[in-house]
């Protein structure tokens, strides 16, 4: 199996781990009134697994999006940089042009 399919199941096990252990807590502490509306209806079942299949997707996107953005680049090169190196370099760098006033002039009014 390849590494990021092993990495996209595991991740996502993952988040609905977190999610069944949330939609537990929200039971537990009877977060407005849920287990007594779970365990007094006859589709309360039904209710808290659509609850944590809901809170799963959720939960594995979050999980799977942070497991990616931790992977390591190994082909990185270290130098730093960026946008700000580009910008400080010299073949980069703005200079200052002198215009005629009559150039200016006639750009400015339109050539006629």
């Amino acid at each position: 199996m390849p590494k990021l399919i092993r990495l996209y199941i595991t991740h996502v096990a993952i988040g609905f781990g977190n999610a069944a252990l949330f939609v537990a807590m929200l039971l537990w502490f009877d977060i407005a009134n849920l287990w007594h509306l779970v365990t007094h209806s006859d589709k309360g079942l039904l209710a808290v697994v659509i609850l944590w299949i809901s809170n799963g997707i959720i939960f594995a996107g979050v999980q799977f999006g942070i497991a990616v953005m931790r992977l390591k680049d190994d082909d990185d090169d270290h130098r730093g940089g960026g946008t700000a190196q580009h910008a400080m370099s010299r073949e980069h760098a703005t200079i200052p042009v002198r215009v005629d006033d009559d150039r200016r002039k006639q750009s400015f009014l339109g050539r006629r």
